[in-house]
């Protein structure tokens, strides 16, 4: 697995944030989001998808279209979770950051692996699976802050599935914000990053 990183070493930063790109994107274009963040004391750790996809069809597509990619997607991102807590790291300093596809899987792993986490920040993205298909989740995210910042109307994301993550997330325990932009391209903008920072204040004060 390729993984690009930037900012302090692990074992010395305030926290590690996980940084997943978007479908036909990489490690080095979601990477180089992290000055933008102004956090310098947080470690970043951005993985590389197989040809740039973590999964081959859309996030609504019905989630036997998208295995086995699906799987090793996540299986990557558990894989980083868990080597950090190896290392020392509890789950309370580790952030989740993704935009787009990366926001699915994002959304999608802390859903399936429900634990108390420094952070997640979903930018335009939301739980993959068809409509009628998302499972019921159980776990404790612990009060866990996510934002969901999502632009509306988006040619890939329905809000309506963003809303859905939101009341999915809360009911097995996410403190979630949820943020609609009218009108916004399917970017990142500096709206979404303001709040991503301020998460990221809270994740290096927390003891």
């Amino acid at each position: 697995m390729n993984i690009t990183t930037k900012g302090p070493r692990v074992e010395e930063a305030s926290g590690v944030l996980i940084m997943l790109h978007g479908r036909g994107a990489s490690a080095e274009n979601i990477i180089a989001r992290y000055d933008l963040l102004q956090h310098n004391r947080v470690a970043a750790l951005a993985p590389d998808a197989p040809g740039g996809v973590w999964y081959p069809y859309s996030f609504m597509a019905p989630i036997a279209q998208n295995e086995p990619a699906l799987s090793n997607a996540l299986d990557t991102v558990r894989s980083m979770v868990d080597d950090l807590m190896a290392r020392g790291v509890t789950s309370r300093k580790i952030a989740l950051f993704g935009f787009s596809q990366g926001a699915c899987l994002a959304s999608e792993f802390v859903a399936r692996n429900p634990r108390r986490y420094g952070a997640v920040m979903a930018l335009t993205g939301g739980l993959i699976g068809a409509e009628g298909e998302l499972p019921e989740r159980d776990g404790n995210l612990e009060g866990t802050p996510v934002f969901l910042g999502a632009s509306d109307p988006d040619p890939y994301i329905p809000f309506s599935r963003v809303q859905e993550t939101a009341t999915t997330l809360e009911a097995i325990g996410a403190t979630v914000q949820l943020e609609r932009y009218p009108g916004m391209s399917h970017i990142i903008h500096e709206n979404q990053l303001a709040v991503c920072r301020h998460l990221l204040d809270r994740m290096e004060e927390d003891a």
